[in-house]
């Protein structure tokens, strides 16, 4: 096994699952999209269950690109289609990892990107037979969310990977964190060294962080019923967005010190107490296809997080998301406190305190809330919105799996999941796994049950600024 996989450039890409809907929607489409930027140098082999010939397959990835891409050049998706090629059979049978072996060859590859775009319970079938073909010396394995189901599913899938390459060769791969919206407020924290002096327990009173979405299962029941919003979103895009809150500043800007300090965030914050865990399920859910009669399944979770950190020590994180909602949007707010004395309020009820305000989807920016002199002959105060939107900067922004698949192909790790990270997401949540606790009902187009009030002890829910 190579410990040097991570720090050289590939010089193939191979995709197992190249007939799925995955390849289809995203990978294809990125592709062309690196190949139309000048990014894409390498032959792309697909491996396939399909009995179709090589000629069919390229019809299928043009296919793939002109529905995604409209605007395709057809120039540019002919260099992408001469560059596919293709490696039929089942991947329980030692044939089909022979004649991968043999097309690698025949192209004079060293190093592959072996993209395992399959179902997690395929993942250890093509990994033993990448071991067996003699191609895990060369392999870089890129592997899709989710990684396990638990803590104990997480461990052993690293297990099974691990027998075969090193875990400098494994990338796991979620589009949420190449986002340029989520790597845009990295940037804001630490390029800006007008918030580090109030970035902690002593200034932020709260933190919040929204993901809603409008849309309902869109034809996905059966895999969300087996899923949940917990293990869909929770575990992993929420935890993202609050360790990129929480983290301290990276040593230097390369991958193990980014890393290493999202970690560091993960190991600080308590498992989740269930008491302050509020599970909902949207009216309708059970008339979805593929969702099963009486399913306890949430398409909403709540909760409060405390991370036990110097920085962090007392301040409530709070998360939710949940599906059916008003409206499809991310949002992160940072609440900081009101000054120790309020001078210009109006009455009895105080102001409330300034608010930092993340939009990272839709209408990705930032909104400083702060206070100024309500017009009049009164000394008295009002809101004001200092507001960013980074789509008036402009510029190529580029899709996440266009970024994941060009770092994967050089070895940049900065993007991707890793191990220890995983587990302790996974620790995190594990107690909402062990004993979810029941499941509250409510009506689509709301924002969620009223029990999610609950969690806040005190505080309320900021509504996102930007829905769509």
């Amino acid at each position: 096994m190579s410990d040097q996989a991570g720090a050289t450039r590939a010089d193939a890409l191979v995709i197992f699952g190249a007939t799925g809907d995955l390849a289809r929607r995203k990978i294809f489409p990125a592709l062309y999209r690196m190949q139309a930027r000048g990014d894409l140098a390498v032959p792309v082999v697909g491996v396939a269950r399909s009995g179709e010939s090589e000629d069919a397959f390229r019809r299928r990835v043009a296919d793939a690109v002109t529905s995604f891409v409209p605007e395709a050049d057809p120039a540019v998706l002919a260099r992408l289609v001469q560059r596919v090629r293709l490696v039929g059979g089942r991947y329980e049978h030692p044939s089909t990892f022979a004649d991968l072996a043999a097309t690698l060859e025949g192209l004079g590859s060293r190093l592959t990107v072996f993209y395992l775009a399959v179902p997690p319970d395929l993942f250890a079938t093509v990994a033993d037979g990448l071991a067996v073909a003699g191609l895990s010396p060369r392999a870089r394995l890129v592997v899709e969310k989710p990684f396990g189901r638990d803590l104990a599913g997480a461990r052993s899938l690293s297990a099974t990977l691990h027998e075969h390459v090193e875990e400098s060769a494994v990338f796991r791969i979620d589009h949420f964190l190449a986002k340029e919206t989520v790597e845009d407020l990295l940037v804001f924290r630490f390029a800006n060294s007008i918030l580090e002096p109030v970035w902690n327990r002593n200034y932020v009173e709260a933190v919040q962080v929204t993901m809603a979405e409008s849309l309902g299962m869109e034809g996905r029941g059966a895999f969300y019923d087996g899923t949940g919003a917990v293990r869909d979103v929770l575990q992993n895009h929420l935890l993202e967005v609050v360790t990129l809150l929480a983290m301290e500043p990276p040593a230097s800007a390369d991958a193990d010190a980014l890393l290493e300090e999202k970690v560091k965030v993960l190991k600080a914050m308590r498992p989740l107490d269930c008491t302050t865990l509020v599970r909902g399920q949207y009216r309708g859910y059970h008339a979805e296809p593929g969702v099963a009669a009486g399913s306890t399944t949430e398409t909403f979770a709540a909760c409060r997080l405390e991370i036990e950190s110097w920085r962090w020590a007392g301040v409530p994180f709070f998360v939710r998301t949940g599906k059916r909602m008003p409206g499809t949007a991310l949002e992160a707010v940072v609440e900081l406190r009101r000054p120790p004395r309020l001078l210009f309020a109006d009455g009895p009820e105080e102001p409330h305190g300034n608010l930092v305000r993340f939009r990272l989807a839709p209408n990705d920016g930032v909104t400083l809330t702060v206070h100024a002199k309500r017009p009049g002959p009164a000394l008295l105060s009002r809101p004001v919105d200092l507001d960013v939107d980074y789509r008036d900067e402009g510029g190529d922004r580029q899709e996440a799996y266009e970024r994941l698949l060009a770092d994967a192909l050089v070895g940049e790790r900065r993007r991707f999941a890793r191990q220890d990270g995983v587990e302790q997401a996974w620790r995190v949540v594990q107690p909402a796994l062990d004993e979810p606790g029941p499941v509250q009902p409510y009506e689509p187009g709301t924002w969620g049950p009223a029990a999610a009030d609950e969690v806040l002890r005190g505080h309320h829910w900021h509504v996102p600024e930007h829905l769509s």
